[in-house]
């Protein structure tokens, strides 16, 4: 929604005409979930019910609900499982560079949540173990 309501319109039949010019334009068209029931609620509000069943259904990582202070410590518990999937070392340096900056991010900010004791991991060692899987792996 880009335009400001004009004034002596009300909300009511401002929005209706937004949706309707929507519709004309064919908006609607194809949205993902067309034609499917909705689920049933559970009393708490849609968006809850969404990230919770969407979570549920693994659409979304769980630890995006998570305070970083959680959502790292599970992230590098993982990491070993994650690059064990990586082929190249360049992809496996950009992964936990990637994660070291949001360590040292995530410590920069007021903490939400347990203190964050997760400290940046050493790259040259993380490499260094990532090889030696592959090779045992081999």
């Amino acid at each position: 929604m880009t335009e400001r309501k004009p004034p002596g319109v009300s909300y009511g039949s401002w929005v209706d005409r937004q949706i309707a010019a929507a519709e004309a334009r064919g908006d609607f068209e194809d949205l993902p979930g067309a034609g499917k029931p909705l689920p049933p609620p559970t009393g708490r509000d849609a968006a809850t019910d969404w990230m919770l069943r969407s979570a549920r259904e693994g659409d979304i990582d769980r630890s995006a609900f998570l305070p970083p202070s959680l959502a790292l410590p599970r992230e590098i518990q993982d990491l070993p499982g994650k690059l064990a999937k990586v082929r190249s070392e360049r992809k496996v340096r950009e992964i936990v560079e990637d994660l070291n900056d949001r360590i040292r991010k995530a410590h920069a900010l007021p903490q939400d949540g347990p203190v964050l004791r997760a400290r940046p991991l050493d790259v040259e060692e993380t490499v260094a173990n990532w090889r030696a899987g592959r090779e045992n792996a081999s």
